[in-house]
């Protein structure tokens, strides 16, 4: 049996893509280019043992509405060299406002090495429940990588109902959630109706989420306390429910902290602050303000400070 940070770890259901995972930053150089040295090294540092199963690049926090699609595949390659023979998954972000376009970087993606995709609703557009079905079984069909459906209606402007993602789950290649919706009920229906597997992506609704039913997170916060992502689904899943509830007490801070300001610059600059590798931001996002800057910091610190007392450790 397993032991990390006092935590014994117990065989927990299979899953496609893991219970930890983190949407990793896309680093940028000095000259504003993709740092791909810098991008291997920050994924083989998430994903080091006892840290995430996996990360996604060219997610939200990727920034990859500022990549082109020939440096969202050199982000596939770079993950996939870092994690070679690991065992842990690259999921690669695909979502774009037309299925043609998600289709090419579907293809690309298998193509550069990713384990599975994540595809979120299609933004701007506002499709119908039956345009999104559509999209959805198009990119499915494209490739033959498992996909995981990402709902998140306050950025794409359309949320995914009950209904399409039970019409969705039919295609065999659909297999996975990533819930930022915040609405436990309709969760649960789905989680109720089909045999996807849900992952949290919201980092505040992590330990609620698992209580109804949920396998895992897709993470923000995963960056600086991946680790502690990992104690938090362990746990639970032991039955250990009030250490669960303790160690998501004491992440409240850092979850506060990483949402202040958009979730790329938090990252950012918590990374630097560890002497990570994560670079500037493209515009239109912004680096964190001096005020942030210290607030953020004051969050971690927090966190830093309660595990050195002993706060919610494990018995």
């Amino acid at each position: 049996m397993t032991t990390i940070h006092g935590v014994e770890l117990t065989t927990t259901a299979a899953t496609t893509f893991g219970n930890v995972l983190t949407a990793m930053v896309t680093p940028f150089d000095q000259c504003d280019r993709v740092d791909l040295p810098a991008a291997e090294r920050l994924a083989a540092w998430l994903t080091r043992d006892g840290w995430n199963d996996g990360i996604v690049v060219n997610g939200t926090t990727g920034e990859s509405i500022a990549t082109s699609d020939h440096e969202k595949s050199k982000m596939v390659g770079a993950a996939r060299r870092a994690v070679a023979g690991s065992g842990k998954r690259v999921i690669a972000g695909v979502g774009a406002g037309d299925t043609r376009h998600s289709i090419r970087l579907a293809q690309a993606a298998e193509q550069w090495g990713a384990d599975g995709l994540l595809l979120v609703a299609p933004y701007y557009s506002r499709p119908s429940q039956r345009g999104l079905l559509r999209h959805f079984l198009a990119v499915a069909d494209s490739t033959s990588l498992p996909v995981m459906l990402y709902d998140i209606p306050q950025r794409t402007g359309v949320a995914i109902e009950p209904e399409t993602f039970a019409a969705a789950a039919k295609h065999p290649s659909i297999v996975a959630v990533k819930d930022a919706k915040g609405d436990l009920e309709s969760s649960s229906w789905v989680m109720r109706e089909t045999a996807l597997e849900y992952y949290s992506g919201d980092d505040a609704l992590n330990l609620p989420l698992l209580a109804i039913g949920a396998v895992g997170f897709v993470s923000v916060v995963g960056h600086v306390v991946g680790d502690k992502l990992a104690d938090l689904f362990h746990l639970y899943s032991q039955g250990r429910v009030d250490q669960a509830l303790a160690v998501h007490r004491e992440l409240l801070p850092v979850y506060r902290g990483m949402f202040r300001a958009p979730a790329a610059a938090s990252v950012k600059a918590a990374l630097a602050a560890l002497g990570m590798p994560a670079g500037n931001l493209r515009t239109p996002l912004a680096e964190l303000t001096a005020e942030e800057h210290t607030a953020l910091l004051e969050d971690l610190a927090g966190l830093a400070n309660a595990a050195a007392a002993g706060v919610s450790q494990p018995a």
